[in-house]
């Protein structure tokens, strides 16, 4: 049999490998990676044909959804808090945790020109309301307090808070009116490496703690397939591409 003959039938047998394997997975993810990860679901799928069903919210709502049962396979958190205490109680397999991506945060408006690429709106009081995520439940809500902190200007701008649940909501009181501009995730304003509209300011990262953001594969996915698969494939180039798309940074080490 020669090179090229065999070859072909390991592709052949792969192929047929992978339909009679293929599984679903069911993924929690935190808002902010919405985008991100539809991208990443839509390469994932293509590649091993596996079904990937998302279900999204704020990292702490997932986890007490988790703690009460929720039919998750894997954790995809705003933070690594979270993951971190599901790994202590159980509900998560051990040695499975790692960064996926790092979070920038990053201040919206959906008015054009109303941030000029700085924090100049912010300093003056010149809007009407500013959104941000509840710093309980969503890490990007806690990094929008220290930049307000650091900036001094918590006092001056605390009547004029609107807080969302999520870090979703949050960006659908900027994108409806609401509010006339919000600390948002840069990955919601930035699609691709391009801003999609209005104008924004990019936080300095030196102005709050890096957002790690882990993923865990949780206890109910430990022999499915599909999950398994589906961590390995967030750590391959073509993910780590997709996910610096969006604005993200990478932990060195994948």
């Amino acid at each position: 049999m020669n090179l090229l003959k065999k070859v072909v039938q390991a592709a052949v047998f792969y192929s047929v490998c992978s339909n009679a394997l293929a599984d679903q997975v069911h993924v929690a993810v935190a808002s902010n990676f919405s985008g991100a990860v539809k991208a990443l679901v839509e390469q994932f799928e293509y590649e091993t044909e596996h079904d990937v069903v998302l279900s999204f919210g704020s990292s702490g709502k997932i986890l007490a959804q988790i703690q009460n049962g929720a039919p998750f396979d894997v954790f995809l958190s705003a933070d690594q808090a979270k993951p971190a205490a599901l790994e202590v109680t159980n509900y998560a397999v051990p040695d499975t945790r790692f960064t996926y991506a790092i979070g920038a945060l990053a201040l919206w408006s959906s008015i054009p020109e109303f941030l000029d690429g700085s924090p100049t709106k912010l300093l003056s009081g010149e809007f009407n309301k500013i959104a941000l995520a509840n710093p309980k439940l969503a890490p990007y809500g806690f990094a929008a307090t220290e930049v307000l902190s650091a900036m001094g200007v918590t006092e001056s701008t605390q009547p004029h808070w609107v807080m969302g649940e999520n870090i979703s909501q949050t960006y659908q009181f900027v994108a409806s009116g609401n509010a006339d501009l919000g600390f948002v995730a840069l990955s919601q304003v930035v699609s691709y490496e391009k801003v999609k509209k209005g104008s924004s300011w990019v936080v300095p990262q030196s102005l709050y703690h890096p957002i790690k953001q882990d993923a865990v594969l949780l206890t109910r996915g430990r022999y499915n397939l599909a999950a398994k698969d589906f961590m390995v494939f967030l750590k391959s180039p073509a993910a780590l591409e997709t996910i610096h798309s969006f604005g993200y940074q990478t932990d060195s080490k994948l």
